[in-house]
Parts: C-alpha cells; sequence; structure tokens
C-alpha cells in the first residue's frame, strides 16, 4: 500500500474513473489516442495532490486509476480534466470540433467513479485489460 501525507493526515485514496466522448464516438485512436494520453498526463502533472496509477485511452471511453488527496473532490478533479481536456484536443484535433465554434463539449456530461479499496491490484488489471477487449468487440 502506497500511502501519502499532507499536513496532518496520511491518506491512500484510490479512484476507478470512466468517461466518454460525446455520443460515445470513436474517435480516439491512433495519433488522437496518443494526444489524450499526452493532454491528459500533462494536466494530472500540473494539478497537486493527483496522480495517474494506471489507465487507458479505448475507442470510445477512457478508464484511469487515480490516486487523489482528500482535500480535493473526485468531482472538482474530473471537471478540470474533463474541461481543459476538451479544449487542448479541439485546439489540436481539428477534426474533433462540434459544428457550432461556440459550443466546446467533447465529453459526455457525467462519469463512472468507484473507490478501489483493497482490490487495486485487480481493478489495475481490469483497466490493463480494456485495450485487448475493446479490440475483440470489434
Amino acid at each position: 500500500m502506497k500511502d501519502s501525507s499532507l499536513a496532518h493526515s496520511v491518506w491512500d485514496c484510490a479512484y476507478h474513473i470512466v468517461w466518454i466522448p460525446k455520443y460515445r464516438r470513436k474517435t480516439l485512436y491512433g495519433a488522437n489516442k496518443r494526444r489524450v494520453r499526452e493532454v491528459i498526463q500533462t494536466l494530472v502533472d500540473r494539478m497537486n495532490g493527483i496522480e495517474i496509477v494506471e489507465g487507458t485511452v479505448c475507442s470510445d471511453h477512457i478508464h484511469l486509476c487515480m490516486r487523489i488527496a482528500p482535500k480535493l473532490s473526485v468531482s472538482s478533479v474530473v471537471g478540470y480534466l474533463k474541461g481543459k481536456s476538451a479544449l487542448m484536443l479541439q485546439d489540436a484535433l481539428p477534426e474533433c470540433r462540434r459544428t457550432r465554434e461556440r459550443e466546446k463539449s467533447f465529453w459526455a456530461r457525467g462519469y463512472y467513479v468507484n473507490t478501489v479499496g483493497t482490490n487495486e491490484a485487480t481493478i489495475k488489471d481490469y483497466i490493463r485489460r480494456q485495450e485487448t477487449d475493446d479490440r475483440r468487440s470489434k
């Protein structure tokens, strides 16, 4: 178990987070997939108190296992990642832009989150298998 600490607490808060592009479009492949990984990693590096444990980008969804400090809410972290990445991806990938210029929605509104707890190895293995399972289902 990897414990982190703040001024007056020791913590290990890991979450399994999944979100999808708007209308579940299958746009996250090839160069787009690499760009999405880079953008998300850049955003995580900019923010203190969060760390990606495991992650994968599938053609129509993203899986992340993240450690998030208790001083941050999961919803604020996911909102930050989805909001900033949508703007960055639409600037970098013109084919991902919506038809109306002022509409900047790239990701669907919701997301899935689950606490990892003691089954972190199982969750990490599940996330690693997503890419191969995604290929088989096509």
